[in-house]
């Protein structure tokens, strides 16, 4: 019987596992409160303007209710402002507030010198493999040959 070590997907999982836990720590360590995936939403928000909470979630891998509670929080936190929509009332409209964007910008730095960190002594020819493969695993999940 194979050993879990050797699952490529389990090892794939732990590593963005221990990044994100790695991340964490250290906007912790940097005195923010802000989260990985609050990072990540106000990012998806600022990137497309106009997103919906749907596609919020497609794009960061969350699913609805954990969107929602997270927004609900920026929302609290003054990073995001939530408003209904004109012709919808059941879509809302989400748009970053100063505050949001003043801590993407802080952040920055901390998350640069994290992906440094977590790819050091990987070659950039590694780097294009991985990414490569990564994609494929991707292509074939998403829109499998029979």
């Amino acid at each position: 019987m194979e050993k879990l070590n050797s699952i490529i997907f389990y090892n794939i999982d732990k590593a963005i596992r221990s990044y994100r836990n790695y991340a964490q720590r250290q906007l912790k360590a940097n005195g923010f409160t802000i989260t990985i995936d609050q990072w990540l939403i106000i990012k998806a928000i600022l990137e497309n303007p106009g997103i919906t909470q749907n596609e919020i979630g497609d794009l960061v891998f969350k699913d609805n209710a954990s969107i929602t509670r997270i927004i609900d929080l920026m929302v609290k936190s003054e990073y995001v402002t939530r408003h209904t929509h004109p012709d919808d009332r059941r879509k809302t409209n989400l748009e970053v507030t100063e505050s949001g964007k003043t801590i993407i910008r802080e952040v920055q730095n901390i998350v640069e010198k994290n992906r440094k960190t977590a790819l050091n002594g990987i070659s950039n020819e590694e780097l294009e493999v991985m990414y490569s493969a990564l994609l494929k695993i991707s292509e074939n999940c998403l829109n499998p040959k029979k």
